[in-house]
């Protein structure tokens, strides 16, 4: 009974973890367009499939334990020894596995693209705000400082 919940749980986490798969490469899309909507969208569509993944996820946590095993992968091979479903457990576990860690990597790229976008924009706002003047070749191929900047402001 407890390996078709586990399984049952599984097969109703592939749809929800393809979707989430998905919004993340189209957050990747919007966020190299900056297309705000777009992305206000998209966080409200993942932020509820997480919630489900996570809610599913103790679920599965919550059998495995009850079960005395280990609540990762080596707990779900070895119900699956033990199970007549063992073979969709396994399979459909780590395809489970797989679209989560697709969507992990998805998202570590977007972390790294919006911090690269925060930067640039905090270095933007620097030279705006007249802070500390860029530095510009002279004649003799030196690097030097403009005499005394001004926000644009006040060019």
């Amino acid at each position: 009974m407890h390996d078709r919940n586990l399984l049952l749980l599984i097969e109703e986490d592939i749809a929800p973890a393809q979707q989430l798969l998905a919004l993340l490469q189209q957050e990747s899309v919007a966020l190299h367009g900056r297309d705000m909507p777009l992305l206000e969208n998209i966080l409200a569509q993942k932020q509820s499939l997480i919630v489900l993944l996570e809610q599913h996820g103790r679920k599965r946590t919550e059998i495995l334990l009850t079960l005395k095993l280990p609540a990762d992968h080596s707990g779900l091979e070895i119900l699956a020894q033990h199970s007549q479903l063992g073979p969709d457990l396994l399979a459909r576990g780590d395809l489970l596995t797989g679209l989560l860690a697709d969507c992990r990597a998805v998202n570590e790229q977007n972390g790294k693209l919006i911090h690269l976008q925060q930067l640039t924009t905090a270095n933007q706002m620097r030279i705006l705000m007249g802070g500390e003047p860029p530095s510009l070749y002279d004649a003799r191929g030196s690097t030097s400082k403009l005499a005394k900047p001004r926000p644009l402001s006040q060019a």
